[in-house]
C-alpha cells in the first residue's frame, strides 16, 4: 500500500482543502473505469506529489491537478500489470486535459464505502479513508490500533468494493450508521472524529436531499454543542443534569435546531429526526428541572414506534421517571428484559436513588461499574456507589 503524506508536512492550509478534495478525485477515477483499491492508491501518490508541487507552484485548479496527476499515476501503474489489453484501451481513452468534470460523485463513493458487504469497522475505516481523505495512521491513531492492523483492514475493505459496480443507487441508511458511528467514537489520537463526522455528513447533506441525512447533522450537532461541558478537568463524567450549561455553543444548537425544524416540515419522520428532537428539547431547555421531560417521553414513543430498540426503550424508562416520577419509570424499567442490555443496572440505580431506595441503589450503581466497559463510566459509576455507600454509614 502507498504510503500516505504526514499531516504536518503539507502547505499550511492545504491539508483541509486536500481532505475534501479526495473523495472526488477518487469518485472520477472509479467512474472512468479504474478499479476502487488501484484508483485508491493512485490518489494517495497524487496527495504526495501534491505535497511536493504545491509548495513551489500551486495550482489555479487544485481538483483538475489531483485528478491529472491521480489519472496518470493509476494509468502508470496499470501498464505494468498482467492486463495489458485492457488497461491500453483505458490509455486510449484518456480524456483532454481541461477543467474538472462539475458532476460530483463523492455520493456514490459513501455507498460504495458503506457497502453491506462490508463489517462496520471495515466500513467506518475505509469511509475515513476515501471520503475522510484521512491517512492510515490518522485512522489507527484515532482507534487505538497499530498502523499495521489499520492498514490492512483497509487494504482488505478495498479488495472487497473493488469488483462492485459503480452505478448502482445505494442504501442511505447504511452511510447514516456508518456516519453515527464515527461520530460516536468522539475524540483520540490527533483526529477529532466527531468533527470529521459532521464535516462528513454536512457534505452528504449539500449532495443528498434527505429529511434523515438533515437529521443526523442536525442531531450531530446538538449533541456536539454540549461536548464542553460533558467532562470535568479530570476528564470525569458530569451527568446532563448537573453540566454548566453557559459552556454549551449555542451557534451550533441553533443551526441544529434549524435544520431539525425544516426537516421535520417534510413530514417524513425516521429515527435520526426523531433522536435529534429529543436532544433538541435538552438543549433549549435553561436549566435541567425545565426540561420538557413529557415531550421527550412523546417523542422516544415515536422512536420506539420506528426502531423497536431495547436500549429505546431503556432511554424512555429514564424520561418516564422523570415526567411521572421514579416509580412509573421503574415500571416502564421492569417491562424490559435486563439480559445484555447495557447501561439496564445504571438506569435502575438512577431510578431507585430517585425513590429513595439507597441501598438497592448503591448495590446497582457498583453492579453497573462492574460491568461498564469504559473507564470514564466505570469511574463515574464507582463513585456513585461510594457516595450512596457513605450515606448509608453516616444514617443520612
Amino acid at each position: 500500500m502507498t504510503p500516505s503524506p504526514p499531516p504536518a508536512q503539507l502547505p499550511p492550509g492545504d491539508e483541509p482543502l486536500l481532505r475534501t478534495l479526495t473523495p472526488a478525485v477518487l469518485a472520477v477515477l472509479v467512474r472512468r473505469g479504474a478499479d476502487f483499491a488501484a484508483a485508491e492508491d493512485a490518489v494517495q501518490d497524487a496527495l504526495v506529489e501534491a505535497v511536493r508541487a504545491w509548495q513551489k507552484d500551486p495550482p489555479r485548479d487544485p481538483k483538475a491537478w489531483l485528478i491529472t496527476v491521480a489519472w496518470r499515476k493509476f494509468l502508470d501503474a496499470a501498464r505494468s500489470e498482467a492486463a495489458r489489453r485492457r488497461r491500453e484501451e483505458l490509455v486510449e481513452e484518456q480524456p483532454e486535459a481541461g477543467p474538472a468534470p462539475g458532476v460530483d460523485d463523492t455520493l456514490q463513493l459513501y455507498f460504495l464505502c458503506a457497502h453491506p458487504s462490508l463489517t462496520p469497522s471495515s466500513a467506518v475505516a475505509l469511509t475515513l479513508r476515501a471520503v475522510g481523505g484521512l491517512t492510515t495512521r490518522q485512522i489507527a491513531a484515532a482507534y487505538l490500533v497499530p498502523e499495521a492492523t489499520m492498514a490492512q483492514r483497509i487494504s482488505r475493505a478495498k479488495k472487497t468494493v473493488s469488483g462492485i459496480r459503480f452505478d448502482r443507487p445505494g442504501d442511505v441508511a447504511t452511510v447514516l450508521r456508518v456516519l453515527y458511528l464515527v461520530f460516536n467514537e468522539g475524540y483520540s489520537g490527533d483526529v477529532d472524529l466527531a468533527a470529521e463526522a459532521i464535516r462528513l455528513t454536512r457534505q452528504l447533506a449539500a449532495a443528498v436531499d434527505h429529511p434523515e441525512v438533515a437529521g443526523l447533522l442536525a442531531l450531530m450537532l446538538l449533541h456536539h454543542a454540549r461536548r464542553a461541558g460533558r467532562t470535568s478537568a479530570d476528564g470525569g463524567i458530569v451527568p446532563l443534569a448537573e453540566q454548566d450549561r453557559s459552556l454549551w455553543d449555542t451557534t451550533m444548537i441553533g443551526e441544529g435546531v434549524g435544520i431539525l425544524q425544516a426537516a421535520l416540515a417534510r413530514d417524513e419522520l425516521g429515527e435520526f429526526q426523531t433522536q435529534a428532537a429529543i436532544a433538541a428539547l435538552h438543549a433549549d431547555a435553561p436549566t435541567a428541572d425545565e426540561t420538557d421531560w413529557v415531550q421527550i417521553v412523546e417523542w422516544y414513543d415515536e422512536l420506539a414506534r420506528l426502531t423497536d430498540s431495547p436500549v429505546v426503550r431503556l432511554n424512555r424508562a429514564v424520561a418516564v421517571g422523570e415526567a411521572d416520577g421514579p416509580r412509573a419509570g421503574l415500571a416502564a424499567l421492569a417491562a424490559l428484559d435486563d439480559t445484555g442490555l447495557p447501561r439496564y443496572a445504571a438506569v435502575s440505580a438512577y431510578l431507585h436513588e430517585r425513590d429513595g431506595d439507597t441501598a438497592t441503589a448503591a448495590r446497582l450503581y457498583a453492579e453497573a461499574a462492574r460491568k461498564a466497559t469504559h473507564l470514564a463510566e466505570r469511574d463515574h459509576l464507582t463513585r456513585q456507589a461510594a457516595r450512596l455507600n457513605a450515606r448509608l454509614k453516616s444514617g443520612s
